[in-house]
């Protein structure tokens, strides 16, 4: 072992340069690999996170049937709208904790001479304890008739910052749309969530929201359910109620357990893809190895014949050049493994919004990859330089 390790050792610090750019093509695979998955591990979390937001346990309930079959039926065909009324009915089935009719849109603000032009979302009285948003200040409506809801708003929390800076908006008036609203609570600031501003925006009762955007039905319908409640279980009885209420499944059930996994197997996909683009890199570096390794059998012929001829075997010459491979490899993984992840901490240095993550799983992949790659790439040259003729190898020179 200690003649391996000098003999490996010599032969790489000999040709310093040549073994430098050998193992550079190594480096700059893994590097790829590191800082691609870094990225893209990182959008993964981000974009779960966001996703979570709202919380796990909601399943969301939309108008219309999302898959199409049968032929055109014309007007009987057309889209039956979710109601207040459905909602209702929802509140009353097992496991169900809080039902949120909901519908969005934006609308003209105005409040002590300012205008702004915000989103405006139309929901129902569970909204803060279904989503896990809590206010601020105030409160959310009672708990009233759907009918007869009355004109009040819930501001968002750069909205009162906008509108009422330096001011309790509490008791306060505004028009929305041309229509007059009191303000009876104020948002904990929340940031954005798949791109929505919850911040800029203002809450009012489902049913005057319908009657802002003069819209006949919801958009959706959200329901929270208990954390120990069986989802399925939930969904079917939500369904078995609606149809038995609208005569048929012209709806659609979409559970947020669903909709994160299919969202985590497609970042997944997007993940390997562009880890997959960076291991492109480390078949370029596994041909420089190849090649370099090739060139080092025909130029230690001799060295090669007299290790022969001094009684040294077949295997132990193997080891000798798959030694060198492998260490050339190994280094130039270890350098880039060093590179991938401080070029993906400056970059979130300079970007913090740039979200990067290193997998350590990868990192290992990756260095083991290499190490590999060394390997393979060396058995060639190395079986060759093992079944030289000692005599013959010794005339190379």
């Amino acid at each position: 072992m200690p003649d391996l390790i000098k003999l490996t050792t010599s032969s790489f610090l000999s040709y310093r340069m040549r073994s430098f750019l050998t193992a550079l093509g190594i480096a700059i695979g893994i590097m790829a690999v590191i800082l691609l998955t870094s990225i893209g591990e990182g959008l993964r979390q981000f974009v779960l996170a966001e996703f979570s937001e709202f919380g796990t346990n909601i399943i969301t309930i939309q108008p219309g049937k999302t898959q199409t079959q049968g032929s055109n039926i014309g007007i009987l065909g057309s889209v039956r709208p979710l109601t207040l009324d459905d909602a209702d009915v929802l509140r009353h089935l097992p496991y169900v904790e809080n039902v949120n009719p909901g519908l969005m849109g934006n609308a003209d603000i105005r409040a002590n001479g300012k205008t702004r032009r915000s989103t405006v979302f139309g929901e129902g009285h569970a909204f803060s304890e279904a989503f896990t948003m809590k206010v601020q200040s105030g409160s959310f409506w009672p708990d009233e008739d759907n009918e007869q809801a009355r004109a009040l708003v819930v501001l968002g929390a750069k909205v009162q910052q906008e509108l009422f800076s330096g001011q309790n908006p509490l008791g306060s008036y505004l028009r929305i749309g041309g229509q007059r609203y009191r303000v009876i609570g104020v948002m904990e600031p929340k940031g954005q969530i798949l791109g929505m501003d919850m911040d800029d925006a203002v809450f009012i009762p489902a049913a005057r929201a319908m009657e802002l955007f003069n819209r006949p039905g919801l958009m959706e319908i959200n329901v929270s359910y208990r954390a120990s409640a069986d989802e399925k279980v939930v969904i079917r009885m939500i369904t078995d109620r609606l149809k038995e209420k609208h005569g048929s499944e012209d709806f659609t059930i979409i559970s947020q357990e669903q909709a994160l996994e299919v969202l985590s197997s497609v970042l997944d996909v997007i993940t390997f893809a562009v880890g997959a683009l960076g291991g492109i890199s480390l078949l370029v570096g596994a041909v420089g190895i190849l090649t370099i390794m090739t060139m080092a059998v025909t130029e230690r012929t001799s060295e090669i014949g007299l290790l022969r001829a001094l009684g040294a075997q077949q295997r132990q010459i193997l080891t000798l050049f798959l030694g060198e491979a492998m260490l050339l490899s190994s280094l130039g993984g270890f350098a880039g493994l060093a590179m991938g992840v401080g070029i993906a901490q400056v970059l979130h240095l300079f970007a913090p919004s740039l979200p990067v993550h290193t997998p350590w799983l990868f990192a290992l992949l990756a260095e083991l990859s290499a190490i590999s790659i060394g390997l393979v790439a060396g058995v060639t040259p190395a079986m060759r330089a093992a079944r030289l003729d000692p005599v013959e190898a010794l005339h190379a020179e």
